[in-house]
Order: C-alpha cells, then sequence, then structure tokens
C-alpha cells in the first residue's frame, strides 16, 4: 500500500544538518510516508549518513550536481504519492507538522499550497518569529486572504521547510525553475498563488536554522533573489497571467519588491539608482514609504538600514 505523502529533502554538503532533519522527519505524530533524499552531488559525508538510517521508507536518490531545483523536481518525478512535503536539510519539523499539513489539506481541499509558521533560529544565536500582514493574530487557521499582499508587505508565510503541495499543482505549475540558485522556491509560490489559495495554520511546525552554513552568504545576495521573483512577477503581469481579481494585490507585490530593492541600493549609496527603481513604482498602499525614500535620496549622507520587511517604515 502506498503512503499518504512524499517529504522530499535536497542534500547538498549538509553532512552537519542532515541527521537531525531526517529525525524530525521520524519523530512525526503522521507516520504514513515516504522520504526521497536526493543527493545533489553532495562531496561531504551526507549520503552516508542518510544510508545509515535503517528505515525502508527512506530511498537516498544521487545525481550530478543541478542545483536545488533540480533536486526537489527530481523528488517530485520519484515520489509515490499525489501529496508532497518539502524539507530543506539543515531544517527541521516538529513533531506535529505533517499531521497539521494533512488535515490542512482535507479541510481546504481546493487549496494548492498547505502551511504552517515556523521559528528562525538566527546566526546571532538568537530566536526569531515571522510578521505576517493579512493573517488573523494565531490560534487561527484558514485560506490566506491575499498570498501576495502578505509576501510583499510583511514576511514570506510559505518558506521550502513548510510547504506541502499536491503532486497535480506542482506539474501543473511546471515545479521549480532550474538553473536559478536563489528565490527559485519564491517563483514556484507566486506560480501556484495566481492560480490557487494557501491554505496556513498558525502552529509552529517548523524550524528555520539561519545560522546553518552557507545561509548567511545567501542572505548576502539578497537583492539578487529579490531582482529574481519581480523580474517574474513584472513578467507575469504583462504577459496577462495575473487573473483580473488579482491584479491589484500582485501589483502591491511588485511595489513592495521594488520598494525594497530601491532600500539596498540606497543602504550602498546608490541614490540616482534609487530613485530609478522609485520612479517605475506604482502603489496604493506603499506611497508613504515611496514618498520618504525618495527624500531621502535627495539628501546627505548615509542611510540607516532598517529590517527587510519593515513596510510601516521606510
Amino acid at each position: 500500500m502506498s503512503p499518504s505523502v512524499s517529504v522530499v529533502i535536497p542534500l547538498y554538503n549538509k553532512g552537519l544538518h542532515i541527521e537531525r532533519t531526517i529525525h524530525s522527519v521520524l519523530s512525526q505524530t503522521y507516520q504514513d510516508f515516504e522520504v526521497l533524499v536526493i543527493d545533489d552531488g553532495s562531496e561531504d559525508e551526507g549520503p552516508e549518513i542518510v544510508q545509515h538510517f535503517n528505515d525502508p521508507r527512506i530511498r537516498l536518490i544521487r545525481q550530478e550536481n543541478r542545483g536545488v531545483s533540480a533536486a526537489r523536481n527530481r523528488g517530485i518525478v520519484e515520489s509515490n504519492t499525489d501529496f508532497i512535503a518539502f524539507l530543506d536539510a539543515d531544517d527541521e519539523w516538529l513533531p506535529e507538522f505533517l499531521e497539521t499539513i494533512m488535515k490542512l489539506r482535507d479541510r481546504y481541499p481546493d487549496a494548492g499550497i498547505y502551511v504552517t509558521d515556523r521559528v528562525n533560529f538566527e546566526p546571532d544565536g538568537g530566536i526569531s518569529r515571522c510578521r505576517y500582514q493579512g493573517i488573523p493574530q494565531a490560534p487561527w487557521e484558514g485560506l490566506i486572504p491575499s498570498y501576495f499582499l502578505t509576501a510583499g508587505l510583511s514576511d514570506q508565510p510559505v518558506c521550502s521547510s513548510v510547504a506541502g503541495i499536491p503532486k497535480r499543482v506542482l506539474m501543473e505549475s511546471g515545479g521549480f525553475p532550474a538553473g536559478i540558485r536563489i528565490g527559485e522556491d519564491l517563483i514556484t509560490w507566486f506560480n501556484i498563488a495566481l492560480k490557487y489559495p494557501v491554505a496556513f495554520n498558525s502552529i509552529t511546525g517548523a524550524i528555520y536554522h539561519k545560522e546553518a552554513e552557507n545561509r548567511t552568504a545567501e542572505q548576502a545576495t539578497s537583492e539578487n533573489w529579490r531582482t529574481v521573483i519581480l523580474q517574474r512577477s513584472m513578467d507575469a503581469l504583462s504577459n496577462g497571467d495575473v487573473p483580473e481579481d488579482k491584479l491589484d494585490d500582485v501589483r502591491e507585490f511588485i511595489a513592495a519588491y521594488q520598494i525594497q530593492i530601491a532600500r539596498q541600493h540606497l543602504f550602498s549609496g546608490e541614490k540616482k539608482e534609487t530613485r530609478r527603481i522609485l520612479s517605475e513604482c506604482r502603489t496604493k498602499i506603499l506611497k508613504k514609504q515611496k514618498f520618504i525614500l525618495f527624500t531621502r535620496s535627495l539628501l546627505p549622507g548615509p542611510y540607516p538600514q532598517r529590517g527587510d520587511h519593515d513596510m510601516n517604515t521606510a
């Protein structure tokens, strides 16, 4: 008898963390799963650690290094179920994650993505929580009123270690885009959210380890992933891919990313580029933030940094 859910874990040089990650899956209160670890050409001991697990539900699949998108897509194709839950090799699930996700799927069968909240372990040793606009305070469960407004104006509600997605939805949306090293998952969430609602449960289902090696370097290139998702969303708008009932929200999503990128340029002292980006920004919700940034780009002196997603201030 086939399991109910496939857990797909892309693996590349995460030997320090993969044992913890797999243990978190095996400790779930919901046990009807298979685990597909896609080794994307690791050069460390990670694959051997996976092989040491004596559990027939775990499969190690090896491929040449082609990137995390190719690894996730391989997992989708190799899966034996119609529902995929993703987990990064340096993160971990809390025990009730899968049970919560499967109940969400049953309660909201028309959704395209099912997620829980998460907690972040920061590089400095601290712990942080995500802040969401447009999602009721915990405890809450339901369909996010507007994925695009929440994702643009606050923290991203979907992340690759708390997402469960029907296989047919992934295949229909084209899976994860190949050749993109950062922000590839955001493009997938964007594509799915154009057609389907996102179901959310406010319980903490996972620990996102920002302190893991490689992630600090990835965060340093945050402007790159913002540019990637900005370009995809602008293409969707110009190509007519955005449903009419989501047009206003996607425009605000685009404006939010333009403002974030403009602010990064202002941090770097690139004031002319800041003004160029803001001149292309069209927004109703973020007019104040746009005005403040533009004005400050005209003033002498450096600009103090603030949180990436703090859209209440500029």
